[in-house]
């Protein structure tokens, strides 16, 4: 027994239903992750014009108010504000890089588990199209079984069609399992990958909400008003040269003790 037919009679025997077995497991693991994301995603939803307003109002109060309202909002967009907003007090660099390293994190969470669903959208069709080769293989090797022909004449031929149709047929079923495998996964990926997209220029949309307002010029107290920038003093004004007698009169430098005496 060479190779091929080792390898043959181990597909033969086994069949193309472990692979539907499989694709039936991938699937429940599929769903599962796609209602736990969409969940997920539904939990950090947040009015985001109204969040913007709202920070750009708390700012002109205070970076404490600002960092309370952001920390009472579920959203990625104000976790990674409100980790700006720590650093605020150390400037406005270092406020952008602590919204930088709360975007990666973001990100992170955010992305978490949909590696599965790309990658089952990607290869779920591939493991069908494998249990259909499965199914064709058992086909053909029943048609050119002699075993499946017990009985002579007309009786022989009407086995070996009926239990190739038979493998067809189960071929068949595993390519659809993989099709109904795949869809789902890739249009939740997909899905899901959009949202985040969004989540993150909200994100950025903020972010420079806060880095403008802290990058801004000083601002000072003014009873007259809530806050005024600060203006450079007036410098003083030369002092006039005395006039004696219609002339400029120099005013005299002053002379030191020591070298009058």
């Amino acid at each position: 027994m060479n190779l091929s037919e080792w390898i043959q009679r181990i597909m033969v025997g086994s069949g193309a239903q472990w692979v539907m077995y499989v694709m039936l497991g991938l699937s429940v693991i599929s769903v599962a992750i796609i209602l736990e994301r969409a969940w997920f995603f539904w939990s950090l939803r947040d009015d985001l014009d109204v969040l913007a307003k709202e920070l750009r109002t708390s700012l002109d109060d205070s970076i404490e108010v600002a960092k309370k309202r952001m920390d009472a909002s579920p959203s990625a967009e104000a976790a990674v504000v409100s980790a700006g907003l720590a650093m605020a007090h150390r400037g406005a660099h270092a406020a952008e890089e602590a919204m930088a390293g709360a975007v990666a994190l973001q990100r992170m969470k955010l992305e978490r588990r949909l590696a599965y669903l790309g990658t089952l959208g990607n290869n779920a069709p591939f493991i069908g199209l494998f249990g259909t080769v499965i199914g064709v293989i058992g086909a053909f090797a029943a048609l050119g079984d002699p075993t499946k022909n017990p009985v002579a004449g007309q009786a022989a031929s009407a086995v070996a069609p009926t239990a190739v149709m038979s493998n067809i047929a189960e071929a068949l079923v595993a390519t659809a399992v993989g099709l109904v495998v795949a869809i789902p996964a890739v249009a939740a990926n997909n899905y899901f990958q959009r949202m985040i997209k969004s989540t993150l220029a909200n994100t950025e949309a903020l972010t420079r909400i806060l880095l403008a307002h802290l990058k801004s010029e000083p601002y000072q107290d003014n009873p007259g008003s809530r806050a005024f920038a600060k203006t450079p003093a007036a410098a003083p004004a030369p002092a006039k040269a005395a006039v004696k007698g219609g002339k400029k009169a120099e005013t005299p430098a002053p002379v030191d003790d020591e070298e009058e005496g």
